[in-house]
């Protein structure tokens, strides 16, 4: 199988960064080919994403070294994408661009092209109780069911935990993951548009930009979540997005210091 190419930022160097740069100036971008992913080399990967309506991050992500050679994800966001879902939601570009850049860096497929999952057993439990199912009852291994959060596997893993619940309800199985781009729970589905979590996962299937529809719903469902996107109150948005546990993985720097990046970016001429 092969494998990605290593993901190149600010500060990267060496002969990764050099490949990139050489593959850019054979693009026609003005750059030279030094090994060192700097102000130049960030601005003329930016100028490659925007001119191809690749999400505009300055980074060389798969994707985007991907589209240097040609290869196109037709299910990948786009930047157009991104501008009408801050136009819908009345907030900067650079805002939204942030928050995708820090709570989903890698996309919304796996490897193998499914949707991006986490099966969480805590909720599993609740939805089967909602569903009128006995969770104590059912003797399913505490891997899928369980009071308690845990039991991840992690990846394509995370499809064989969801198949074996699916076999003690399907629809509560699929309530309980997350799903794609956004990670957003299965069991927000009515609320956000779908008749259920299972039509939500096929939607997701079909493009990143059918996810970013969904974050768009399920922010403008939260009025503290929409207010501190807007307002750029990074430590309310990461509470109300990420629970309180927010400051452990110090979302909220990170969202800011993205933000100032992404505002900071120069606009083409």
């Amino acid at each position: 199988m092969t494998q990605s190419p290593p993901t190149l930022r600010a500060g990267d160097r060496g002969a990764p960064v050099m490949t990139l740069q050489h593959r850019l100036a054979g693009a026609g971008l003005k750059i030279v080919a030094d090994g060192v992913y700097g102000p130049s080399t960030e601005r003329a990967v930016r100028d490659w994403q925007r001119a191809h309506h690749l999400v505009v991050d300055g980074v060389a992500g798969p994707r985007t070294q991907a589209a240097l050679l040609g290869l196109v994800d037709p299910r990948a966001l786009r930047q157009d994408d991104i501008e009408r879902a801050a136009g819908t939601l009345a907030c900067e570009v650079a805002a939204l661009q942030a928050v995708i850049e820090i709570e989903s860096p890698n996309g919304g497929y796996l490897a193998d092209g499914r949707v991006v999952i986490l099966f969480e057993r805590h909720v599993f439990w609740r939805q089967l109780d909602a569903a009128g199912i006995d969770p104590a009852g059912l003797g399913a291994p505490s891997s899928i069911l369980s009071r308690e959060r845990g039991g991840y596997l992690g990846g394509a893993a995370e499809y064989q935990r969801l198949a074996l619940a699916k076999t003690y309800g399907v629809e509560p199985a699929m309530e309980s993951c997350s799903w794609g781009r956004f990670q957003l729970m299965g069991l927000h589905a009515l609320a956000l548009g779908y008749t259920s979590a299972s039509a939500m996962a096929a939607a997701f299937a079909g493009g990143e930009a059918e996810q970013l529809r969904a974050f768009v719903a399920f922010v403008q469902a939260d009025d503290a979540l929409l207010k501190s996107l807007r307002a750029r109150k990074w430590a309310a948005f990461a509470r109300a997005y990420n629970g309180p546990a927010f400051a452990d993985n110090l979302y909220d720097t990170r969202l800011a210091r993205a933000y100032v990046k992404h505002a900071s970016a120069t606009e083409p001429a």
